[in-house]
């Protein structure tokens, strides 16, 4: 793979890094492509998987030449390309076997997209976190149903609007990741989560998080294409067009 490290333990734990760290590990869409096939490929056998980052930082979040592409595309290759971004978010959602993240440095927009969607995250002290779209004038739509999904509305509206940097002691008051630890004990505690998973059945496994998927808030088709269609929607607009142009290059937009 050209945009992830994955390898598997003797034990059948699988761990993917993701791997541009010169780029820092933002959502490209080779790796958008990239974690979709991976989720898909990994069934049950897997006993657990660690998502983590290479280099400093976790994950920045969306690539932002993919979506300066969106403001030249037409609304069907804008649809299609948010679908992309949301289907990636599916597999790993519905992955079968336990996903556990390993976050550190920082985790923006779609990389605290990736935190939601695990089933416990862990971060090391001064990891630091923003929901950085509306900045740029667009929104956190594709991850939004994952990320009220871990925090619950109220936790998720002190921070979801703001593009305010929080950090990693918020993130665990805010309930966004289980525990923050210093860096060096980071890889222990990953450990520690992945450990009971190899006394389990993993069939039971995957049927028990199947069913608190099903007991948990709704992610269904409908709730998925409804926030394809808002950031397709959001895209097409004029503060989306202005303010990814102002960052991209450099200067401030009109509101900030």
């Amino acid at each position: 793979m050209k945009t992830l490290d994955v390898r598997t333990d003797p034990r059948g734990v699988v761990h993917v890094a993701l791997n541009t760290p010169e780029k820092r590990n933002v959502l490209s869409p080779a790796m958008i492509a990239e974690l979709t096939d991976l989720a898909r490929g990994i069934g049950q056998q897997a006993r657990a998987v660690v998502l983590s980052g290479a280099g400093p930082v976790f994950c920045a979040g969306g690539d932002l030449d993919w979506m300066r592409a969106q403001m030249q595309a037409g609304r069907a290759q804008r649809l299609a390309e948010a679908r992309k971004l949301a289907d990636m978010l599916h597999a790993l959602n519905t992955l079968p076997a336990p996903l556990i993240g390993r976050l550190h440095g920082g985790a923006f927009g779609g990389g605290i997209g990736l935190a939601c969607v695990c089933d416990v995250a862990i971060a090391a002290e001064g990891t630091k976190f923003c929901f950085s779209e509306t900045r740029l004038g667009i929104i956190p739509a594709t991850i939004g149903p994952y990320v009220l999904a871990r925090m619950g509305e109220g936790n998720a509206r002190r921070v979801f609007m703001s593009a305010r940097v929080f950090e990693a002691a918020e993130a665990e008051r805010l309930g966004l990741v289980a525990r923050v630890l210093p860096a060096d004990a980071l890889d222990a505690a990953v450990e520690a989560e992945v450990a009971p998973y190899l006394s389990t059945a993993p069939g039971a496994v995957a049927e028990a998080k199947r069913l608190a998927r099903a007991l948990g808030p709704r992610i269904d088709a409908g709730v998925i294409e409804d926030s394809v269609r808002r950031l397709a929607d959001i895209w097409e607009g004029e503060e989306a067009r202005h303010g990814i142009s102002a960052f991209l290059e450099k200067r401030k937009p009109d509101w900030g």
